[in-house]
């Protein structure tokens, strides 16, 4: 699901991680994003009193896209299939279903889906999943800030222990 808006270098993609995390599912929930463009990088985190892991996600990659000024070709690396398989493989089905699922069931968290795929229009973006708690540094690095985001919420110091 990546269209290329007329504006979009694919020479120089922006590469974005992002990772949500949730204490307890529903509870407490953190979102983080890292976006690298040549050798500038910048961190996003926030978070949530009351959500799940999965709006968790979402709004990652929402806020992530909403940091961006201008259309651009994007790698974004998320460890949630959620995110990944709803944006390149089930967003079309729900949304010539009015929004419902195969099974005619409302689809889940539709609210940031639809932003999610209203930012992801004006942008060349390719979808990409990687293992998550793998050690790989970018993925730890956003799980951190999402870690952060719930400490954030709860006024903790640190981070603590949350659920991916």
């Amino acid at each position: 699901m990546a269209s290329s808006p007329p504006s979009a270098d694919r020479s120089r993609p922006v590469v974005i991680y992002t990772d949500g995390a949730c204490s307890g599912n529903p509870g407490p929930g953190g979102w983080g994003a890292i976006l690298s463009y040549g050798n500038r990088t910048k961190e996003l985190h926030g978070g949530e009193p009351h959500t799940t892991n999965n709006r968790m996600e979402l709004t990652a990659a929402i806020r992530a896209l909403e940091a961006l000024k201008r259309p651009v070709s994007i790698d974004l690396y998320t460890d949630s299939q959620y995110v990944r398989q709803g944006i390149t493989e089930w967003l079309g089905g729900w949304k010539a279903r009015g929004w419902r699922t195969a099974s005619k069931q409302p689809v889940k968290n539709d609210d940031l889906w639809r932003v999610l795929d209203a930012l992801a229009a004006r942008h060349d973006v390719r979808w990409h999943w990687v293992k998550g708690h793998a050690g790989h540094p970018m993925n730890e690095r956003a799980d951190e800030l999402a870690r952060q985001g719930i400490a954030m919420v709860r006024g903790d110091p640190s981070p603590g222990e949350a659920a991916d």
